[in-house]
């Protein structure tokens, strides 16, 4: 094809979209309109991520997989991200060939794997990371293909508060998850959970596999101002592969956002086993998971509608706003979390040592820091996502953008190697800092150039879209005239 008839079919592409885009369509009535509706389906997704990605968490968040040996949970969870930070760069592009719900059911295969292993036999720990990097490669896909979703489905003036359901419902599946670990162990003094606890996770975990199911394709959908979402492409593998360095020349300024993704995950190492798993007992870890992701539920909540959808600025002063927050409650919770640091090594908290209990004068003070790290993560990512949001409205620009934003597990799986190869407390804490505030030094040049107050129509010009006429929809009225 020569060079003037490859611009014409980009120009044609480009033409097709604005007019689907000019189009208002009439929403479904009755049960179907409540199926079809964007928040019915956001939900649905996040009930996908509450019952895997979100017991995941808990199993996770309860320090060294809720076992003693926290050598071995963190050599698997090491593995999960580092097979999830590979794969996410090509995942992007796997979602627009297989589309979203066959990613989503895929994606959801190996978390099972991953939570029987955790508690199949105590010597099996090559198994166990074995199952962590299943579980990684799974993770990618069920990752982009939400996170596509979750941001082409609102308006634009809906993203940060579909973002903050979404959290909120992901999160609750960690709270699900810490509620049932903490009830099994509650009377419970030892430093490990039972097996009723991974029991428990594993009938939820099988559950989430059946949602996808249940979901809708994503050319059906429209927003509730009557816009279509623009038609997923299903273009060749080959294709699909350069769009991900399309995608870098045509929006380079999503680079400046790979800082912010590094570091997103970065500090559960600290929180998780260093903190949490080195200083409590098996119930009061439980507990302090339980109240960790509660306040993330609050926090994506509050971010996202309160902050990144209030109406009365304008989208530009909502970014800035947000950045803002995010800032001081990242100088904030890591000063307070510094001084409890310098108070405890490795060497000073063996896994034999007596740690702290739900009862004890001091926990308490310690709790809150949990709090407030859970308020800090959600609106984290919340804020994460709504600046991608905000540079697109087409599902497949933005699942590339949301591989892209997976490869945050790039960062951690250096850390949780770095914590089976038993650094100092101090050293991961520190490196934490350091990242969390590079992300958001990074984030405002993008915040200030980069964010609209509408989103331009050339920035859903992803590829050219010769083939919307193969769609279910395109056929159907072919047949009809």
């Amino acid at each position: 094809m020569s060079t003037s008839e490859e611009e014409k079919a980009n120009r044609s592409g480009t033409d097709t979209l604005a007019a689907q885009e000019a189009e208002v369509f009439k929403c479904p009535e009755g049960w179907r309109g409540i199926r079809y509706h964007p928040i019915t389906q956001v939900c649905l997704v996040g009930l996908v991520c509450f019952t895997c990605p979100g017991i995941f968490n808990s199993l996770s968040g309860l320090g060294a997989g809720g076992q003693v040996d926290a050598t071995t949970s963190a050599n698997a969870i090491a593995t999960h991200y580092a097979t999830l930070a590979f794969f996410a760069f090509f995942a992007g592009s796997v979602h627009n060939v297989l589309g979203s719900r066959l990613c989503l059911f895929l994606g959801t295969c190996g978390y099972p794997l991953y939570i029987g292993a955790t508690n199949i036999h105590p010597g099996a720990g090559d198994f166990v990371v074995v199952s962590g990097a299943i579980s990684g490669v799974c993770a990618a896909l069920i990752w982009t293909a939400e996170g596509s979703l979750m941001m082409a489905y609102p308006t634009e003036a809906q993203k940060g508060t579909y973002i903050g359901y979404f959290w909120a419902i992901f999160n609750l599946g960690a709270v699900v998850g810490s509620a049932v670990a903490f009830a099994t162990n509650f009377h419970s003094m030892a430093n490990k959970v039972g097996n009723g606890t991974y029991i428990g996770f594993l009938i939820l975990t099988l559950i989430g596999v059946v949602l996808p199911i249940f979901l809708v394709d994503p050319y059906k959908m429209i927003r509730t101002d009557g816009t279509k979402v623009t038609p997923v492409r299903h273009p060749s593998w080959k294709a699909e592969f350069i769009s991900l360095f399309v995608a870098l020349k045509m929006d380079p300024w999503i680079v400046l956002l790979f800082p912010m993704f590094f570091a997103s995950n970065y500090f559960y190492t600290w929180l998780f086993n260093d903190y949490n798993g080195a200083l409590f007992n098996i119930r009061t870890r439980s507990l302090n998971n339980l109240v960790y992701w509660t306040a993330q539920i609050f926090g994506s909540f509050f971010i996202g509608h309160f902050v990144l959808d209030l109406k009365r600025f304008r989208r530009r002063i909502r970014a800035f706003l947000c950045w803002s927050i995010v800032v001081v409650l990242v100088f904030a919770v890591h000063t307070w979390a510094y001084f409890y640091q310098k108070t405890y090594t490795r060497s000073s908290e063996p896994p034999t040592a007596i740690k702290i209990d739900m009862n004890d004068p001091d926990y308490p003070a310690h709790v809150w820091l949990m709090i407030f790290y859970g308020l800090l993560d959600s609106m984290w990512q919340t804020t994460a996502y709504w600046l991608m949001g905000a540079m697109s409205n087409d599902p497949a620009k933005l699942a590339v953008f949301a591989g892209f934003c997976n490869d945050q597990s790039s960062g951690s799986a250096i850390v949780w190697r770095l914590d089976a190869l038993r650094r100092p407390y101090m050293d991961i804490f520190i490196s934490t800092w350091v990242l969390v505030t590079a992300g958001m030094i990074f984030a405002f040049p993008l915040v200030y150039v980069r964010v609209k107050d509408h989103t331009e129509i050339e920035d859903e010009a992803f590829l050219d879209r010769p083939n919307d006429e193969k769609l279910p929809e395109f056929a159907e009225k072919e047949s009809d005239k």
